[in-house]
This record gives C-alpha cells, structure tokens and sequence, in this order.
C-alpha cells in the first residue's frame, strides 16, 4: 500500500506496486476486474507475520538469523513497526470473507497493534538466549540478507473496516507472546550464551 508518513494504513488504501510487497498490485487489480464482471472476489491482505507457537511467518527468519549470528538485531532505532494476526484468527477471517464479504473489497488481518521491530528484536534475544542490538541500514542487507527489504520497511496496518464490516474479533495470542513459546534456536544450537 502507498502509505504516507505516520499514517495507518486501511482497508481502502490502494496496494502500492513500488513497495517491497508490491507484488500484491497486480494480483488486487485483478480481484478488481473479476468482482467488475459479477463475481463475488474479495482480498484479504495479510501482515508480515501470520503466527503461533510453532511458526511466526518472517519472524520465523528473525528467529533463525539470530540463531546463526548469535544476535537479534533491529535496524536504528528499531521504530519501524510491522503488524500481526495468530493464524487461527487468519483463517476466521476468510471464513468470514468467503460467506459476508463484499466483491472488490480489500480485508486486513491484523490481529494486534503495530509492533516495533525493536520490541520483537528483543522479544527473540529473550527467548533464544542472544544478545540484542541496533545494526546501521547499510549493514542490514549483509545481516538480513533477502528480508532486509522487508526488515527496513514501517509497515503500521488497521483493521478496523474489516472488524466492523465483518464482525471479526481476533482472539488468538499475540506475536510476542508466540515468539516466547516458540522454541529457541539459538539454544538449540548452543550459542555462547547457552554454554
């Protein structure tokens, strides 16, 4: 979505094909021409981090990379936020789409408040026993690698047209919470900090 600065995004803010998923574009336009020509086709925009205990979508990647550095790093100050849903209240929300929702619309799972990326950093050097630190933008493609992109980017979502328009109440837990069940790869793999 084209997201202007400090602003929230929501339901009717267009998908920005310049941004770093902006592969979405094409795919929302063509959700468009079909519920154009009657069919009932309907959008709904995941967050980087669909999650339980077990799997935490690109946090997953954090996790691993902190398990391989023996870090978990942020970039700056670490403020840029990245939204959530537990995949349970996920899949609700398709069941909730496929029977109520309206053709073209667009529907954002978003279980919980945009999350600083510090905050989650800090949440899986607690839980893999590493060290958590600030790292500079130019050494986050080094650091990251593929998912620096989407580690740079301030992605704060809402959901309120989507809890409104289709009584949608997520209920699962939170990001955090999962990241601190999830089991710690960095022990796993007996970082200095296990020893």
């Amino acid at each position: 979505m084209a997201l202007t600065a400090g602003r929230i995004g929501e339901e009717t803010d267009a998908a920005d094909p310049a941004s770093v998923g902006g592969g979405r574009a094409a795919t929302e336009q063509a959700i468009h021409a079909l519920a154009g020509g009657g069919l009932r086709a309907a959008t709904v925009r995941l967050p980087p981090s669909v999650h339980d205990e077990t799997k935490q979508g690109l946090v997953t990647h954090l996790i691993a990379t902190a398990g391989k550095k023996h870090v978990s790093a942020y970039i700056g100050a670490g403020d840029n936020r990245w939204c959530a849903v537990h995949r349970q209240d996920a899949a609700r929300l398709f069941v909730r789409a496929l029977e109520r929702g309206e053709a073209g619309a667009h529907y954002h799972a978003i279980g919980e408040d945009p999350i600083p990326l510090r905050t989650i950093a800090e949440a899986i050097g607690t839980s893999s026993g590493v060290p958590v630190i600030p790292i500079s933008r130019e050494d986050a493609a080094k650091h990251f690698g593929w998912l620096a992109a989407f580690i740079r980017t301030d992605n704060p979502v809402a959901s309120r047209i989507t809890r409104e328009a289709l009584e949608w109440a997520p209920a699962g837990p939170g990001l955090l919470a999962d990241v601190a069940a999830a089991p710690g790869p960095a022990r796993a793999e007996g970082s200095p900090q296990s020893a």
